[in-house]
This record gives C-alpha cells, sequence and structure tokens, in this order.
C-alpha cells in the first residue's frame, strides 16, 4: 500500500482477517444452543460479571471486562484480577472460543449481535428494578451456568440478611435524594428507589414525580426539603466532569442542615448481594444523631 503509514497497513490486515474469520464462522452452531454445564464462559458487562463470578466455578470463566478488575468500581474485583480480561471486542472474545457468552441489553451492542451473527451463544441480562427481579436473575443466570443451587444458596444468604435488617428500628421515614455524576438522580420504577424504602426512607425524587433516572437541577436539591442527601460516589476515583456536581460547594453547606452521605457507586450499580451493604450504610445514615453531636 503506497503512501500508507505501518499502523494503518496492520489495522487495514486486522480488519480483513476479521471479516474473513466471520464469513468463515457464519453459518456454524445456532446461537440458542447453551450448553447444560458450560465449560468456557466470557461476560462482556460489568453486573454479568459480578454474577458469573459469583456463581460459576473460576476454571470455567475465560474472560470478564477490565472494568471489574478494579476494587473502585467492582465488588469481585480480587477474583477478577486472576482472570483473562476484555474490553468488549469481538476478536477478544472469538479468540476464546466460548461456548457461552454472557452481555448486558445494554452495552457491547456491536460486538454482541456480530457474535449472534456468526452462531456465538450469547444470552443478555438486562437491569432489575427492584429486589424481586434482581432474585428472578440471579435464579435465570445460575440456570444458565448450570448452577442452580449456587443461585438459591446466593438468594438465602441475601434474604437472611434482608431480615435481620427489617428487625432494626428506623426513624420516621426521612426524606432523601440521590445526587449522581452528571446531576442524575433515581426515582420511581428502579432499584435504587426500592433500596431507599428498605433502609426507610422517603425518595424525594419519586415525591417530585422522576421516574426511573433523570436529572434534577442543583438548585432543586438545594431548596428541596430533604433531610439525607446521598452522594453516589467512587472512592479515590479519577477526575471527571461528570463528578464535578458531586464537589459543587453548595453541597458542602447542605451539610449544616442535613445529612450527607458517601454512598460507593459499586454497592448498588449491579444487583447483587452488595445492595445489602448499601441498604445498612443508609439504616446507620438515618439512624439519629446523639445529642451535641454534628451528624
Amino acid at each position: 500500500m503506497v503512501g500508507t503509514s505501518p499502523t494503518m497497513t496492520r489495522s487495514v490486515v486486522s480488519a480483513l482477517a476479521l471479516g474473513l474469520w466471520l464469513a468463515a464462522a457464519s453459518g456454524l452452531a445456532s446461537a440458542d444452543d447453551v450448553p447444560a454445564h458450560p465449560q468456557r464462559i466470557v461476560s462482556l458487562n460489568m453486573c454479568t460479571d459480578e454474577l458469573l463470578l459469583r456463581l460459576a466455578s473460576p476454571k470455567h470463566v475465560a474472560s470478564v471486562t477490565w472494568l471489574s478488575q478494579d476494587p473502585r468500581n467492582a465488588n469481585m474485583a480480587e477474583l477478577a484480577r486472576t482472570i483473562p480480561a476484555n474490553h468488549g471486542l469481538v476478536e477478544q472474545v472469538l479468540v476464546l472460543k466460548p461456548d457461552l457468552v454472557i452481555a448486558g441489553a445494554y452495552t457491547t451492542r456491536s460486538t454482541v449481535a456480530l457474535l449472534k451473527r456468526v452462531g456465538t451463544t450469547v444470552r443478555e441480562f438486562g437491569v432489575p428494578r427492584n429486589l424481586a427481579e434482581m432474585r428472578a436473575q440471579i435464579r435465570d443466570m445460575a440456570k444458565l451456568l448450570g448452577e442452580p443451587e449456587r443461585g438459591e444458596t446466593l438468594i438465602t444468604g441475601i434474604d437472611a440478611r434482608l431480615a435481620a435488617l427489617a428487625d432494626r428500628p428506623r426513624p420516621a421515614h426521612p426524606r432523601a435524594i440521590v445526587l449522581r455524576p452528571n446531576g442524575f438522580t433515581t426515582g420511581r420504577g428502579s432499584l435504587v428507589d426500592e433500596i431507599l424504602t428498605a433502609a426507610g426512607l422517603t425518595n424525594l425524587a419519586a415525591e417530585l414525580g422522576i421516574d426511573n433516572y433523570g436529572q434534577i437541577a442543583l438548585e432543586t436539591v438545594a431548596l428541596g426539603k430533604a433531610d439525607i442527601l446521598i452522594l453516589n460516589t467512587t472512592p479515590d476515583g479519577a477526575p471527571s466532569l461528570a463528578h464535578e456536581v458531586l464537589h459543587h460547594p453548595v453541597l458542602a453547606r447542605l451539610g449544616d442542615r442535613l445529612k450527607l452521605v458517601a454512598l460507593p457507586s459499586k454497592l448498588w450499580t449491579c444487583a447483587g448481594p452488595a445492595v445489602i451493604d448499601a441498604i445498612e450504610l443508609l439504616l446507620d445514615a438515618a439512624a439519629p444523631t446523639p445529642a451535641g453531636k454534628r451528624p
């Protein structure tokens, strides 16, 4: 290729090789064929990573996403670091020759489409909106992996912790609002809304008519009559414009009249046992402050 840089040449060759690979692979086994006990499983989503790592034997996990290897964002980072990582690229998946790929319903869409096109077995999982859907998703994943007993054991542990937390005394439904990066909050129809309810809190965003996830003005947060402001943060995370709103000076001033609670993102980004940690943290935050002490 005259006038073409070595880097461009490699990219073109790689693209041609991938095209030939996909063409040769098309027409292989149906993407509907799921082995009873998958032996080489690849996950393309941080939340499916977590369930996979909790439910499958590590020897059957061929790859998880690089996001799951960061303890700031993921709950299973220690185990994930012992497993090859992927960045959601179709080339990375095919070279592993998986007998099952699991993915999120809203991520790596082009990779999922290509994998299905060549007959790779792919199963997609959505985002649970409540604890009942979380239990159902755990059961579905466990059944898919051929590990239904592990799924039931995980659910039993979750329900036991929920029952123990239900016995804790609660204040009279303090009003809380969640503030996430880019000024987003969580309203009705979300797992976070149910987490707040389980912690005995009233979700101010739901009262304002916000459904699921939506943006909220900082002025609304400042003027709202909330008792608790929950900042959805990542400890020691890299600086970003999205997170600037969580460090706005007005939020520090709000600490004079309400409780500011930092809740790590990894506790409720994915539906799993960590959401119980989030409920427990919020219960602690909502507990009455001893006289003479600031929240």
